[in-house]
């Protein structure tokens, strides 16, 4: 009697024990994979008034780089302004010691920026805000922007991502390809971008295998790419 009792204990006991590990080993898998399924949906990805994301490559997005934006000052402060885009996208900008200022074609100081200015800005883009290392009020681009400001589709959110191609894509053009460049480089395709397609905001300039290069866009549904030349004419857009 008491074997049969101590028998019944000792199954009961290794069912209990197989039972909890059958139980760790599916905690264990669940974790292991919300886990890595949260990896994979971070890689790539866009904000949300920047569209799509760059999908990996040199041209993937991993910190502020060069840019910029132009559009109407407001909110002028001793450490900058906001401006907002002909497409109603607000841009920060935060001004600095070193920011340089022009007024049309010549040197100015930091009081040249006032309310309903038109401005071009370049410098260092981190989503939506720009620290700024030139700022140009006045820019002679800006009599055309009424006019050209039709050709971009402001952001809605919400709305699905307009896409279209205008002009010439470069051959073999793949998102992500190409290498970030900043400098000189960086900011005549910024200024040849913003004047073809005012709206948007300069996050990033590539420099492509056949020496052009794709400005990257956020704050509008479209245009998201913006092809320049080596002699910094706007040739294409999508």
């Amino acid at each position: 009697m008491v074997s049969r009792k101590l028998t019944k204990s000792i199954a009961a006991g290794v069912a209990a024990i197989a039972i909890a590990g059958a139980s760790y080993g599916i905690v264990s898998a669940t974790s292991s994979g919300s886990s890595a399924a949260a990896s994979s949906g971070t890689a790539g990805s866009g904000g949300p008034a920047g569209g799509p994301g760059s999908g990996g490559g040199s041209n993937a997005r991993s910190g502020p780089a060069a840019g910029g934006s132009s559009g109407t000052a407001s909110g002028v402060s001793t450490s900058g302004f906001t401006l907002t885009t002909a497409a109603g996208q607000k841009v920060i900008v935060n001004e600095a010691s070193a920011t340089t200022y022009e007024k049309g074609t010549s040197a100015a100081s930091a009081s040249a920026v006032t309310t309903g200015e038109p401005v071009l800005v370049l410098g260092t883009t981190s989503g939506t805000t720009i620290t700024a290392t030139q700022v140009i009020v006045q820019p002679a681009s800006s009599g055309s922007a009424t006019s050209s400001a039709a050709k971009v589709v402001p952001f809605q959110r919400g709305a699905p991502a307009t896409s279209k191609q205008v002009g010439q894509i470069p051959a073999n053009y793949t998102e992500g390809s190409g290498t970030i460049v900043s400098g000189t480089a960086a900011n005549k395709a910024t200024e040849a971008a913003l004047a073809a397609y005012p709206g948007g905001v300069v996050d990033r300039v590539v420099k492509l295998s056949n020496g052009e290069y794709e400005v990257h866009y956020i704050g509008v549904n479209w245009p998201h790419h913006i092809f320049v030349s080596q002699d910094f004419k706007v040739v294409g857009a999508d």
